[in-house]
């Protein structure tokens, strides 16, 4: 009997053993899990003619599927950017935009965005608007139109042109700090080589949210 008790204390000590090892793993895991759920952008490398670019910071936009990577440089309170969102429309058409609404209003109109899409012969077009009613021309905007200046804008798809990526640099508002609203777009088409309207509906009248480029 003694025997037989000693056996099933060894055996109950393994199995104890055996499930601590299945619990710290799976802890392991979840942690592993969340932190890369946390910020997937921070794993993103980009190709093309971004592929020597190198950003800082990244955040995962809470609508359209949208992802803003930048570096911030608090010295002259200048951002450089990355957006990035999937594209839509037939023939890797659709367009993509990313600005800055300098009211601090979380909407569209008064936002400076850069704005990328894909010409009617092939060539990408990347260049800054201003959003100046609901019903924007988006046409690209001259220089003393911008309530602060933007620079190296440009674009890109990816390797498979599902995405598209448009860079600029941005010397913010002086006096305001590093926190502003930020509004970002996408649409499905563009037009004799204008962006069309987006959607009026769900996630494209909600791309709207504050960031402190200083996080």
């Amino acid at each position: 009997m003694a025997v037989s008790g000693n056996a099933h204390r060894r055996s109950a000590s393994s199995a104890f053993v055996s499930l601590a090892v299945v619990v710290l793993a799976c802890s392991s895991f979840l942690t592993s899990s969340v932190a890369e759920a946390a910020s997937p952008c921070s794993s993103h490398t980009f190709t093309g003619n971004g592929g020597g670019r190198l950003y800082a910071s990244c955040a995962d936009l809470p609508r359209l599927g949208a992802t803003l990577h930048y570096n911030y440089t608090a010295a002259t309170n200048t951002v450089a950017v990355a957006f990035r969102a999937p594209t839509q429309g037939e023939d890797e058409g659709g367009w993509v935009a990313w600005g800055i609404n300098p009211s601090g209003r979380a909407g569209m109109v008064g936002t400076n965005a850069v704005v990328a899409f894909r010409r009617a012969n092939g060539t990408l077009a990347a260049y800054p608007t201003v959003l100046d009613s609901y019903a924007p021309s988006m046409a690209p905007a001259a220089p003393g139109d911008l309530a602060f200046p933007v620079s190296g804008v440009a674009a890109e798809h990816d390797a498979e042109g599902k995405e598209m990526v448009v860079y600029a640099t941005v010397v913010l508002s002086g006096g305001k700090g590093s926190k502003f609203t930020q509004v970002w777009q996408r649409g499905n088409a563009v037009v004799n080589d204008v962006p069309a309207a987006h959607p009026t509906t769900g996630d494209n009248v909600l791309s709207t949210a504050t960031i402190d480029f200083s996080d």
